[in-house]
């Protein structure tokens, strides 16, 4: 067990690679304490952080498929920082599959880590959110939510559920102190998706994209970082789409 450290504490699912890392590492700068979820639970795994930043990281492992791992994270937790302000739930699988070819197997996989995932972390934070008097929850959903997207029906649809949730938490835990809202990126470049970026699906978005340059981590990150802010107290059940203007460009 770590030795116990003190702070506002924010929980980031998937927080190891990616749009992840970037969120903890912006957090942590933020001056939050940030606990990495992952599988592995070695922390954030791309980059090098400056020892300030390190130290404001507590690495956990964390399967968000498994409900027990969930809990057993959230306990060890709030062991090491006496709290939990906020939750970041990123963690998340992207399956394609024709629609009428698709097996149910992976059906389930989606919705079960992109949505039950999701809805299992916020009811599993949700006795430590409620001790403190504002708290605050980001999912991170996709813009593929509003469109329809060849290959993508699981995909698309988890991530509709996800706005869905976010709203019906935000409306039952309002009085509570507990703030939900979806942050919903397009497409960003991260070390995951790069060669891609750079092959035919570069050109298609630098054509759909009105900047015409996919989004950052980093970008994304921010508005995370600023959605936790408690000045923003009266935003809630808000899907706030960061696309670069992709999904409504004509």
């Amino acid at each position: 067990m770590r030795k116990p450290m003190q702070g506002k504490t924010i929980a980031v699912t998937g927080g190891s690679r990616g749009i992840g890392a970037a969120i903890v590492h912006r957090l942590a700068q933020d001056g939050w304490l940030v606990a990495c979820l992952s599988r592995k639970g070695l922390g954030v795994e791309e980059g090098k952080l400056s020892k300030t930043i390190a130290e404001r990281i507590i690495p956990l492992a964390c399967d968000v498929n498994s409900e027990n791992s969930i809990s057993e994270a959230f306990s060890q937790l709030a062991a090491i920082t006496g709290r939990i302000d906020g939750l970041v739930n990123n963690a998340g699988i992207h399956q394609v599959a024709r629609s009428s070819q698709m097996p149910g197997t992976v059906w389930d996989q989606v919705m079960q880590t992109n949505a039950k995932a999701v809805f299992t972390a916020c009811r599993e934070a949700h006795p430590y959110l409620i001790q403190q008097s504002q708290s605050v929850i980001i999912n991170i959903g996709s813009f593929f939510d509003k469109i329809g997207v060849k290959s993508n029906l699981a995909y698309c649809a988890s991530k509709a559920a996800v706005g869905a949730i976010t709203r019906c938490l935000a409306v039952e835990w309002a009085a509570q102190g507990i703030r939900v809202v979806n942050v919903a990126p397009g497409y960003i470049d991260t070390e995951l998706n790069r060669e891609a970026l750079q092959g035919p699906l570069g050109d298609y978005l630098d054509k759909r994209i009105p900047r015409k340059t996919p989004g950052t981590a980093q970008e994304v990150a921010a508005l995370v970082a600023a959605m936790t802010r408690e000045d923003m107290s009266f935003v809630t059940g808000e899907t706030i789409y960061i696309d670069g203007g992709q999904a409504i460009a004509h």
